[in-house]
């Protein structure tokens, strides 16, 4: 009898260990559509299955979630948007808590995505982040997540923006950015000039605005940089024009782990430490997608040269300091509008207060009044016989 009743207790630990053991093997991804999952998830589980590691790619909302989970299972793998990972380290206050195991193999690039013609280089963009309005991707998007650090590390220009809006996906967040002259998006992909949302932006009449200053160049972990200028194509070669190009900031794409002092037990320790330095010996060429866009725009896209570089940087200089004297008056503006409402507020709260107060001393007598009232007729009620039957 006692062997009958041990049997369930005895499977259902054995599930739970293989349960536990399943999710301890997954590579989180992205988006099932995205690039993660379906490009370069399958290179990567592909080399691991080489080295006797049965590890399947798992899709999820992007680089927040991926470390959500390997937080809980840190034999778990996870792909990520360096500069994201960066950011969401500090925030979670992880610092300790993954560990990298490929950086800079590919590197996503970002844009801004808009319809005004007068918006041609981020400097512009950012002077002006006031009065714009951002159409942003859904929260947990890499790009949402660009857009964030961005404005972490830019307070006195982007970090001014505050009409926000998310959309269902990147491309409404495109329809709705191309929809109107103030409105802005932001987008993080891999430049392929042939790919659909570059294709939505020029169908819909918007352009692509290079993502570049010294500031975000300047941004690093651990001595290694986050962000690289790098010139990329946008637009195709057509029958006389030849391909447009632009210089913007783009970020690695990282693979991470977690760190081998959070995995239980000493073999499963020995184990994922020998994970960590099968990963990190893969050679890149092994972890490229191969006979695809990606592979063709990564061949087209390079790093540009310091003249190049400086060259864009100083447009982005050139326009903040031409939009600068605007935005100083209109913070100057806006101080003196707010300092007219609250004077103008307290005068109204003199010129009330003797109405207040006459207010006050009127419900005052009222109240005593009626308690007056109360108290008599209670007394009287006392003192009267009570009536006969």
């Amino acid at each position: 009898m006692a062997s009958i009743i041990l049997l369930p207790l005895a499977l259902a630990t054995a599930l739970g260990l293989l349960t536990a053991s399943a999710r301890a093997t997954q590579i989180n991804t992205g988006g099932e559509t995205g690039p993660y999952h379906a490009s370069f998830c399958a290179p990567l589980a592909g080399q691991l299955k080489l080295a006797q590691f049965d590890y399947r790619c798992e899709p999820s909302s992007g680089t927040r979630e991926n470390m959500d989970r390997v937080a809980a299972s840190p034999r778990q793998l996870g792909f990520a948007q360096l500069d994201v990972f960066v950011l969401e380290i500090g925030q979670l206050k992880a610092e300790g808590m993954f560990t990298l195991l490929r950086q800079d193999d590919v590197r996503e690039c970002v844009f801004a995505v808009t319809r005004n013609k007068q918006v041609s280089n981020w400097g512009e963009l950012s002077a002006n982040a006031r009065s714009l309005r951002f159409i942003l991707p859904p929260a947990a998007s890499g790009s949402t997540g660009t857009f964030r650090f961005l404005r972490s590390i830019d307070p006195d220009g982007l970090g001014r923006a505050q009409n926000l809006t998310y959309a269902l996906s990147l491309e409404d967040a495109i329809r709705q950015a191309l929809s109107a002259e103030d409105t802005v998006s932001l987008l993080v992909q891999f430049p392929d000039p042939d790919s659909q949302r570059f294709e939505l932006v020029r169908k819909l009449g918007g352009h692509l605005v290079p993502v570049i200053d010294r500031t975000i160049l300047r941004q690093d972990i651990g001595g290694k940089k986050i962000f690289f200028a790098q010139e990329v194509e946008i637009e195709n070669a057509g029958w006389v024009t030849s391909a447009r190009k632009a210089v913007t900031v783009c970020t690695p794409l990282v693979v991470f782990t977690g760190a081998p002092d959070r995995v239980q037990g000493e073999q499963a320790r020995k184990d994922h430490e020998d994970l960590i330095r099968t990963v990190t010996a893969i050679k890149r060429a092994a972890l490229l997608p191969e006979a695809s866009f990606l592979d063709r725009a990564l061949k087209r896209t390079r790093e540009v040269s310091a003249v190049s570089t400086e060259r864009a940087l100083e447009l982005t200089e050139q326009a903040r300091a031409r939009a600068k004297p605007y935005t100083d008056k209109a913070v100057e503006k806006a101080k003196e509008v707010g300092d007219q409402a609250k004077q103008a507020a307290e005068r109204a709260g003199e010129a009330a207060k003797p109405y207040v107060d006459k207010t006050k001393e009127a419900a005052q007598k009222a109240y005593e009044e009626a308690w007056r009232i109360g108290k008599e007729l209670m007394d009287k009620a006392r003192s009267e016989p009570p009536p006969k039957n």
